[in-house]
């Protein structure tokens, strides 16, 4: 097992982690453990929690941490979990998150496990090879409407109606089971004026069908509070995200937690006792620099915001 990963702005993570070396640092997506890595060297008498939903990620990072053995756990999980991992590794605080997220490198390139539209390869795209629902299931079970909001929703297609309808027009003559038949089924819903520029075609809807396999907006804001929850006074948490949606959220909730009041701006007084748990560090998310950029494109999209505990 091969994996093609450049670890995404490291300087600026271990930086803005601010790593205390007898600390106990969490990185909640492990993937191909560069950052783990970085972390656990400026470790000392620390602990590095890594957790993966993908096994493979984890069976690779263990080989990548094992000059660390002493002082990494390895979880295979979702880090949407982490307050109840925390509970059954009876570490009641740590002193600084790391939260990666997206599809690695390694799963765009790895054909068979059909993330990529430029890999022909059943329709799978599980995080979590233990899940039940793989993309096949989305393309080929769900509703028009269903269909569209999502690839709207998700993906921030123009032409989700479109696509959809196509979808559940070819897959009424027989399933659709690859990446490259449901790259073929988007490029004829799209207007061939509208494929000439901008990125391929089928990168939005391959984006919103991923998405919603491994629902992985709907864990953002969950394991942020819950991680918040469990940082020490002082610690860190940092972010990186690859797209609009995911950058929104985090922004949302990082604000949410390092406001005194959330009641609406018409309240005459406060009623909602909400209590500020965290500083934004970063105002404006930090983006990869120009030559992070030339050796890895694929962080051109990445943002990272950071916030401390209070």
């Amino acid at each position: 097992m091969s994996f093609n990963h450049y670890s995404v702005m490291l300087k600026e993570v271990i930086e803005g982690l601010d790593i205390k070396p007898d600390g106990v640092y969490l990185d909640g997506t492990l993937g191909g453990a560069g950052h783990a890595r970085a972390v656990a060297g400026h470790l000392e008498n620390g602990i590095l929690i890594g957790i993966d939903q993908d096994q493979e990620a984890l069976a690779y990072a263990k080989e990548q941490l094992s000059e660390f053995k002493g002082r990494c756990i390895l979880v295979h999980d979702n880090f949407s979990n982490i307050e109840r991992i925390l509970k059954e590794l009876e570490i009641p605080h740590v002193d600084g998150i790391l939260l990666d997220l997206g599809v690695s490198s390694y799963q765009l390139d790895t054909a068979q496990r059909g993330f990529s539209y430029n890999q022909d390869a059943p329709l799978d795209m599980r995080m979590d090879q233990t899940a039940g629902l793989k993309a096949s299931d989305v393309v080929n079970d769900y509703s028009e409407e269903e269909l569209s909001r999502i690839i709207m929703a998700y993906g921030e297609e123009r032409w989700a109606q479109r696509i959809a309808a196509f979808i559940v027009t070819q897959r009424s003559i027989k399933p659709i089971e690859t990446t490259f038949e449901l790259v073929e089924v988007i490029k004829k819903a799209i207007p061939k004026n509208a494929r000439r520029d901008g990125p391929h075609p089928a990168k939005r809807t391959f984006q919103a069908i991923r998405i919603e396999v491994n629902n992985e907006l709907g864990i953002i804001q969950r394991a942020i509070e819950e991680g918040v929850e469990h940082l020490a006074p002082g610690g860190r948490i940092a972010v990186i995200t690859f797209h609009s949606l995911e950058d929104r959220l985090v922004k949302n909730t990082f604000k949410t937690l390092s406001l005194d009041c959330i009641c609406p701006p018409e309240a005459p007084i406060c009623t909602c006792n909400h209590r500020a748990k965290v500083r934004v560090i970063t105002r404006k998310p930090l983006l990869p620099g120009l030559k992070e950029l030339e050796f890895n494109p694929r962080s051109r999209s990445a943002k990272l915001r950071i916030a401390e505990k209070l």
